[in-house]
């Protein structure tokens, strides 16, 4: 292994970059995607004073089809630079992780759960229209039907008081102290809390693994791999494909 894929952070074009690693390099990969929410206009708060929503330019696509070719070419990348028994999670909403997922599944890996991060704390549906999106969906699979990945399953039984762990994962959202600003703004509109991050490392990755991470972000991922001694990954800057 080349000592300079450890403890890294690169800041770049995700899929360009991707193409640089060798083959079978990573034992796990979290991935938080543009999402392609698709929003049409601003969103208000019933008092009119304006929402801060997910309006950057990295998460719009002109269309299902670009955003189905972006995710193809990411995730087959991310599925050749896999060792053969590691494993990915990524992230999504309704808006797109129905379309992830058939990409997931079209690439042979092997889903081993679908988990629901049911948030404690989420922004409510402001206009009434609308049950409340209170919970993401995240996609654990193996990279193939034979990997034997990692599954720290006595780890989380001690976490969730000596209970097995389910999939359903009542977390709330980053905010607080824990939310990174500048100016009183959000730094990333998209920001993960740690724990989040840590439950799945502690599930699903060894001390010394080599951890990737596509589209940092704001840095959780990195942030918790540090804190729990894992051997660092990447970060990469998506730029449009169109």
């Amino acid at each position: 292994m080349k000592t300079d894929f450890k403890n890294k952070i690169i800041n770049g074009d995700s899929l360009k970059e991707l193409k640089k690693i060798p083959r079978e390099t990573f034992d796990l990969i979290f991935a938080d995607p543009p999402y392609n929410l698709q929003l049409k206009s601003e969103l208000t708060r019933p008092d009119r004073s304006k929402v801060s929503a997910v309006n950057d330019k990295w998460d719009q696509f002109e269309n299902f089809k670009k955003y189905d070719d972006f995710t193809y070419e990411w995730l087959s990348e991310c599925k050749r630079i896999l060792k053969k028994d590691g494993a990915i999670w990524v992230i999504g909403s309704y808006h797109n992780i129905f379309r992830v997922g058939t990409v997931i599944q079209n690439l042979g890996f092997w889903i081993l759960n679908d988990v629901i991060w049911n948030k404690n704390n989420p922004m409510p549906n402001f206009r009434g229209t609308r049950f409340t999106n209170a919970h993401e969906t995240l996609i654990w699979a193996s990279k193939s039907e034979k990997s034997k990945y990692t599954f720290n399953y006595q780890s989380l039984k001690c976490l969730n008081d000596d209970l097995q762990m389910r999939s359903n994962w009542d977390l709330p959202i980053c905010n607080g102290s824990e939310r990174l600003k500048k100016d009183g703004k959000k730094i990333h509109s998209t920001q993960k809390p740690e724990a989040l991050l840590h439950r799945i490392l502690l599930a699903t990755s060894n001390k010394n693994d080599l951890i990737l991470d596509p589209f940092l972000g704001s840095g959780t991922t990195a942030t918790v791999a540090k804190k729990t001694r894992k051997k660092l990954f990447w970060n990469r800057k998506r730029k449009k494909l169109f």
